[in-house]
């Protein structure tokens, strides 16, 4: 049997991921659907080489109604586009709320139209910031960043949703999520990739801070293992997730791994920290764990594959 699957921020880290899964037969023992994928992303942060060729992509922004047709026929949507680097949405906290929560709304609407079964939305362990709870179960929400109150706002028109038109949405709340494909264009790139990119390059690697914040630390594949139960499994209907590691790292560990898997010691360049950002974030996994879930890569097979992919980037030529 084939569904037809979109994702919205398909050109972006995690959304390729996924996409890349489905497109190829992505199925598990609990699943043998294949998947038709629709993509939309504005290429504002993803890149269209991110897409694989057997995705139908669309370069359209989801706050345009130029998206509704494209959600005829679909089973699931996947909304993960956002305005997501916490530095920039502080710096532009109109474009953060345009993009995050009017946006949003645009899509929740656009599925509402077309009578879709189903929602999974992208949330964020931003919501956490400020909690001192850990590891932090789902029932916490104390965001502090502009960043995290789109999220909020978004989870609130997802409520509200569901409750005056009876759709259904399952929430996904993403820890630092790392691998092949991350975002290294960023203002600010994320850690992993930042480092492993200044080593490779023979730079000092920036630490904003004194390089002691902690973080969870969870690899892409095992994220899109729960996309894809989220497709396959009733349970996660009008449920709220954390997707992490359970575990967390300090960035100055971090830092130590991947110049001790590299062969490569530069001593870091402390700069001040950055506004907006949680001093330590703990993923609570128990009710992901209860529907089978749990995360597969330890974290050095990880960091290896997502030092082999940025190798292979710059010998594209692509990180310049």
């Amino acid at each position: 049997m084939e569904k037809k699957i979109l994702i919205t921020g398909v050109a972006g880290f995690i959304g390729s991921n996924l996409a890349l899964y489905l497109a190829h037969g992505g199925r598990s023992e609990e699943s043998r659907e294949h998947f038709e994928v629709i993509g939309i992303d504005n290429l504002s942060y993803g890149l269209r080489d991110n897409v694989p060729p057997q995705v139908n992509f669309h370069e359209l922004d989801i706050r345009s109604e130029e998206i509704f047709d494209l959600f005829h026929g679909v089973d699931t949507v996947f909304h993960l586009a956002a305005k997501n680097c916490i530095s920039d949405c502080q710096l532009d906290p109109v474009e953060t709320a345009d993009v995050n929560v009017t946006g949003t709304v645009n899509v929740f609407e656009a599925a509402r139209r077309a009578k879709i079964r189903k929602i999974v939305y992208a949330e964020s362990s931003a919501l956490y910031e400020g909690s001192r709870l850990f590891p932090t179960p789902e029932e916490e929400n104390k965001p502090e960043s502009f960043y995290a109150v789109s999220k909020l706002s978004s989870r609130s028109f997802a409520q509200a949703y569901r409750r005056y038109y009876g759709m259904t949405f399952t929430a996904l709340r993403y820890f630092c999520v790392y691998g092949p494909v991350q975002d290294y264009r960023r203002t600010i790139p994320p850690v992993m990739s930042a480092f492993i990119i200044k080593l490779l390059k023979g730079e000092p690697p920036i630490i904003y801070g004194t390089g002691t914040k902690r973080r969870d630390f969870v690899y892409v594949d095992d994220v899109t293992e729960f996309h894809l139960k989220c497709l396959i499994d009733p349970r996660t209907d009008n449920k709220t997730f954390n997707l992490g590691s359970g575990t967390n790292h300090s960035v100055l560990e971090i830092y130590e791994i991947i110049s001790a898997l590299l062969g490569k010691r530069i001593e870091p360049l402390l700069r001040p920290d950055l506004p907006g950002e949680a001093e330590a974030t703990l993923a609570d996994i128990s009710e992901a764990r209860k529907l089978g879930w749990a995360p597969k890569t330890d974290l050095k097979s990880g960091l290896l594959k997502a030092i082999e992919y940025i190798k292979g980037e710059m010998e594209k030529g692509r990180i310049p």
